[in-house]
């Protein structure tokens, strides 16, 4: 059995990440994201009719706790998953 006292730390990094999550729009954002597999923001803008200033915003806290990464091409940049545990926590959360 695993302590919060023996490994404070790895608690605290897990708590992190499901926070970030617990945010409605990051959640859709990543929900949508292990769907579509990329998407700009201009396409995710479309999705959660937010303006794009709140989708990089919450993009921003996403990339942070390394749930998503961005690729540049050309003028956009496209986000993807890169958290493949991420994608079994969605999928425990929202299964029927």
């Amino acid at each position: 059995m695993l302590y919060y006292k023996d490994d404070p730390e790895l608690f605290e990094n897990k708590a992190s990440v499901l926070k970030v999550l617990s945010h409605p729009i990051r959640l859709c954002i990543v929900k949508n994201l292990i769907a579509v597999k990329k998407a700009n923001v201009t396409q995710m803008q479309h999705c959660l009719e937010a303006p794009q200033s709140t989708i990089s915003q919450h993009l921003s806290k996403l990339k942070a706790q390394k749930i998503i990464k961005g690729e540049r091409k050309g003028l956009e940049i496209y986000y993807s998953i890169s958290n493949e545990k991420i994608i079994k926590i969605i999928e425990v959360l929202f299964c029927e």
